[in-house]
C-alpha cells in the first residue's frame, strides 16, 4: 500500500510504473528541476486520480501551490 493522508489500495510497483513514466518524459522534454522528486510527483498524480479531491487540496498535502511562480512555467 501507499500511504497519503489515507491508505490507497495501489502498489509500489504502480507507483514505480508511473514515476519511470514521468522520469522519461522529463529528461524528453528536457524539463527543469521541479520542487518534487519523481517518487513524490507520481504519488502526487495517483493521489489526484484515486481520490478525487481538488488538485489544490492534494497539492497542499505535499507542501506545493497549484499557483505558477513569477517566471516559472
Amino acid at each position: 500500500m501507499l500511504f497519503y493522508r489515507a491508505a490507497l489500495p495501489l502498489s509500489r510497483k504502480t507507483l514505480t510504473f508511473v514515476s519511470g513514466l514521468l522520469r522519461a518524459h522529463r529528461r524528453k522534454i528536457g524539463s527543469p528541476w521541479r520542487m518534487l522528486n519523481t517518487s513524490q510527483r507520481a504519488l502526487l498524480v495517483l493521489v489526484y486520480l484515486r481520490k478525487g479531491e481538488p488538485l489544490s487540496e492534494v497539492g497542499a498535502g505535499f507542501a506545493v501551490s497549484t499557483t505558477p511562480r513569477a517566471g516559472g512555467t
